[in-house]
């Protein structure tokens, strides 16, 4: 669930965002204290909610919505104020919903789960199988690389589950030593240039030095039985082509 939260006061906004975390821990929040830096953003990036401040300066959360609904129509806009006499302004914009401050994660939770406008759940195009022996799909087609070892690399940053990954971490584990940084650059731009000849370049994340996988993009069994603690699929194999994986097995196995 991709969400804005907009609001001109600092710790009103922090409140916003804090009780959005405690309900989905998951859910990807932008927070913006200007309304027009909002609305740049919503005209680039897809968005499912956004929680708007009724009074904001420079420009007002009713005005805002209008302007976010001529660019993105099925955006759910939830109002937050501390006073009751807008909700007329909310109704007649036919918003999903209304928060009256201070927001809570139970004023939060019933106006995520009675949307306008419910989300529709898309399918995700990559996909990694990790039970037996790691496999990385893209819209149903097995992934190859150059290397071999731009494979492993792959399997280990979804092992690693979103976390950032160093490059003297990624040649510990690849080889059990750090004195590979030229090959650790071939593999690492052979598999950002798969991902982005098949136009999921997004789901490979460069930042500060370090590389990982955008985990909420992807399909995955071991994301699965993570989350359900249930899978037909794992019987006390993981990754088994990689010995680095031996680790995480042996937790899956001892999982209640």
């Amino acid at each position: 669930m991709k969400i804005i939260a907009v609001d001109d006061e600092r710790l009103a906004l922090e409140n916003l965002v804090s009780a959005v975390k405690k309900y989905d821990k998951n859910a990807d929040i932008t927070p913006f204290r200007d309304p027009k830096a909002a609305l740049e953003h919503i005209e680039t990036e897809p968005c499912d909610v956004a929680f708007l401040d009724v009074q904001m300066f420079g420009m007002t959360g009713v005005e805002l919505a209008q302007k976010i609904k001529e660019v993105a129509p099925s955006v759910n806009i939830i109002f937050t104020t501390g006073y009751s006499e807008y909700m007329k302004d909310a109704f007649e914009m036919h918003a999903s919903g209304y928060l009256l401050k201070p927001v809570t994660v139970d004023k939060v939770r019933k106006e995520l789960e009675n949307l306008r406008t419910p989300l529709s759940k898309k399918k995700a195009r990559v996909k990694f199988q990790c039970f037996g022996n790691f496999e990385a799909f893209i819209d149903g087609d097995i992934l190859k690389f150059k290397y071999l070892k731009t494979k492993e690399l792959l399997a280990y940053l979804v092992d690693r589950r979103g976390a950032g990954c160093s490059s003297g971490e990624i040649m510990s584990i690849l080889w059990e030593d750090e004195d590979h940084d030229s090959y650790l650059r071939n593999i690492r731009k052979d598999l950002v240039d798969v991902f982005n000849e098949k136009g999921c370049g997004d789901v490979i994340v460069n930042n500060w030095g370090k590389i990982s996988i955008k985990a909420d993009a992807v399909e995955c069994d071991y994301y699965n039985y993570l989350r359900d603690k249930t899978s037909e699929n794992y019987h006390g194999e993981y990754m088994v082509q990689y010995s680095w994986a031996e680790m995480t097995n042996a937790y899956l196995y001892n999982l209640d």
